[in-house]
């Protein structure tokens, strides 16, 4: 750890009082600067359940260096392991309604073929074992008997409907999805199945189908965004949320017997999720404020609402609550904190932390708390951004900045702590973290902005967020860089291409370089999404390609004149290594600093601690190299296997 100190250096000659109050306003700022294993070693932990008696709760922490399974006293205490995987991550779904086997999902090394596992008293057993079959678990029975889930085994291309009896784990198909349909959640007596079809990445077509008669009821009047929620506790109704006639999305209740239809609840923003608890007793709604979670939760009998504790100022992004409805698992979290995992007892009002996820090395007064900014782009369009400033940034000490672009299409970058971000803050960087048009949470008209048009507008929202950081007094003009991960990528090679002269530098995180194969050659389970992504971004197998091939920075690498670094991982299914292997081998051509981190046993995103460490502290490395211009971040290049990373620079 090292103590970054930025003075204010003057001439120490005699002092006025009004000198002495400049000195005063400009006194250095001391913090703590963190190494890449420091920021890593921020655990992530959340909670996966009650046990049936309250007592444990089920854990998913990758405090090993990946995830595994553990529990914990509901009071708080120790976590105790459940699985020990040193290979695969693990991922805990439940606990059994009625006894403490457990059940959890793992696929293989990041493929995204997810399995369903049991663990009790016996070992560990796959319930859907079926090779290259993706299963996804949707829910339990009200009776705890049975589970729901998701299965492609019929045909690879779509996702069936099965429940599992858990005495003997025996399977039967509920509803057989022969049409791209995609599941939106069923009825405690199993008579109806919420269902979408979708239209484009914003709309969707909406039905109930009854499971019984076979009779599948179209809910939608109009081309809208609809999504089920919930079911009502009493069957009668389906709960939805919908964007028809609006820029943000509302509550909808369909009834089931007559079809009639009425507006429930409307906000500024969208409504993200609703649901009931398990007896009807509470309804919880969560709504997408400017980037920020809300939760509100109301006592279905009265209406009153249930107010829950503000717990260190931070924001509630879920709750889980127990089978009796009188406890919730909340997991707790803000820009500059780590989110937790509390037990809360609606009875008492009293909440237990269960998780420290926060490395107790690092000072939580060095953290920086994000800050909502706009900008207006080339067009006059006003583009929302999160934007972290370092603490040691001043007018007397510029520092370099970089734009951040998220994942997507669509997406959306929110006030939520991200290690990776903290990391380059507190070693200098200024981060815009730029919501470009096309992302999602401000409304469907801006949302839609960018469909058939990537590239192009929502690239320039980005050299606006350059520009925008370019006339903040603490950032040095001369050196802002940009970086992203998958569609995000693909804006950092976008820019690199296109605008090569904007950028100093470009971080590739598994980013399409070449839209025409990813677009053929997306996973087989996304066959229900495959027609909507292709109207946003267009179909590669019809005229589209064209310009498909145009906006691709694959075929244009000449163009690009800035140090640029890739990382990958080989088992990505989304993002095929091949797309990051030629992006970099197009570049060296050009004679550019080009710097290629893979990872073997990664998939989209890297969830194994000792590659993240690798990768990140790597990136550190290479903007200290190339945007700051110095490399003051010391990384050991012999903890690099070579079974794992392969770096060409």
């Amino acid at each position: 750890m090292k103590q970054l100190i930025i003075i204010s250096i003057g001439m120490l000659l005699f002092f006025s009082c009004k000198q002495e109050k400049k000195q005063e306003a400009i006194a250095p700022v001391k913090i703590d600067q963190y190494s890449i294993e420091q920021f890593m070693d921020n655990e992530q932990a959340f909670s996966n359940g009650f046990s049936p008696d309250k007592s444990t709760v089920l854990m998913t922490s990758n405090r090993s260096g990946i995830y595994n399974m553990y529990t914990t006293p509901t009071q708080g205490g120790e976590f105790t392991p459940i699985t020990t995987s040193d290979s695969s991550s693990v991922f805990g779904i439940s606990y059994f309604p009625k006894d403490d086997r457990i059940l959890f999902r793992m696929d293989g090394n990041g493929d995204e073929i997810y399995k369903i596992y049991v663990k009790d008293t016996s070992g560990i057993k796959a319930l859907t074992p079926e090779k290259n079959v993706r299963a996804l678990f949707r829910g339990w029975a009200k009776d705890g008997k049975s589970f729901f889930y998701g299965s492609n085994e019929r045909d690879s291309k779509f996702m069936d409907h099965y429940e599992m009896n858990i005495d003997d784990f025996s399977s039967k198909v509920i509803f057989e999805n022969k049409d791209g349909m995609q599941f939106g959640g069923m009825s405690e007596d199993k008579t109806y199945i919420a269902l979408t079809k979708s239209i484009n990445t914003n709309d969707s077509d909406l039905y109930v189908l009854n499971t019984n008669t076979k009779e599948k009821v179209k809910i939608n009047d109009n081309v809208s965004g609809n999504a089920p929620e919930d079911f009502s506790p009493d069957g009668k109704s389906l709960y939805y949320t919908t964007d028809d006639n609006a820029e943000f999305s509302y509550l909808m209740k369909y009834n089931l017997e007559d079809g009639t239809k009425e507006k429930v609840i409307e906000k500024d923003w969208d409504i993200a999720s609703f649901y009931f608890t398990r007896n009807g007793k509470y309804q919880v709604m969560f709504t997408n404020e400017d980037a920020k979670t809300v939760m509100e939760v109301k006592d279905v009998a009265t209406g009153n609402k249930i107010n829950f504790p503000s717990i260190e100022g931070q924001q509630i992004n879920s709750a889980n609550f127990s089978r009796d409805e009188s406890m919730a698992l909340l997991r707790v979290g803000g820009s500059n904190m780590p989110t937790n995992s509390y037990a809360y007892d609606l009875e008492t009002k009293k909440y237990t932390k269960l998780t420290e996820v926060l490395n107790k090395d690092i000072n939580p007064d060095h953290l920086v708390t994000s800050e909502v900014v706009r900008f207006t782009s080339f067009d006059g369009v006003e583009i929302p951004a999160i934007y972290y400033k370092p603490k040691q940034a001043s007018k007397e000490n510029k520092v370099p900045a970089l734009v951040w672009v998220h994942g997507g299409p669509g997406g959306q970058s929110r006030q939520g702590f991200n290690s990776i971000l903290q990391y380059l803050v507190n070693h200098g960087y200024a981060i815009l973290a730029v919501n470009n048009r096309g992302s999602s949470g401000y409304g469907k008209t801006f949302f839609k902005m960018d469909d058939q048009n990537h590239g192009d507008k929502d690239l320039k929202d980005c050299v606006a967020g350059k520009d925008w950081l370019a006339n903040q007094e603490d950032i040095n003009a001369d050196k802002i860089g940009i970086i992203g991960g998958s569609y995000g990528g693909y804006m950092t090679m976008a820019a690199l291409t296109y605008a090569p002269e904007e950028f100093k530098v470009g971080v590739n995180i598994f980013g399409v370089t070449n839209w025409l194969r990813t677009l053929k050659s997306i996973p087989q389970w996304w066959e229900s999404f495959k027609e909507a992504l292709y109207t946003e971004m267009g179909d590669p197998n019809t005229a589209d390609s064209v310009r498909l091939r145009q906006i691709s920075p694959l075929f244009h690498t000449e163009k690009v004149t800035k140090p640029l670094m890739v990382l990958q991982g080989a088992k990505d299914p989304r993002v095929l290594k091949v797309e990051s292997d030629e992006i970099v081998e197009g570049v060296k051509k050009n004679g550019v600093p080009v710097e290629y981190v893979l990872f073997d046993d990664e998939g989209h995103g890297f969830v194994k601690k000792e590659n993240q460490i690798e990768a990140y502290g790597r990136v550190l490395k290479f903007l200290n190299t190339y945007l700051k211009g110095k490399n003051n971040e010391t990384i050991n290049d012999d903890k690099i296997e070579s079974n794992k990373l392969d770096s060409a620079s």
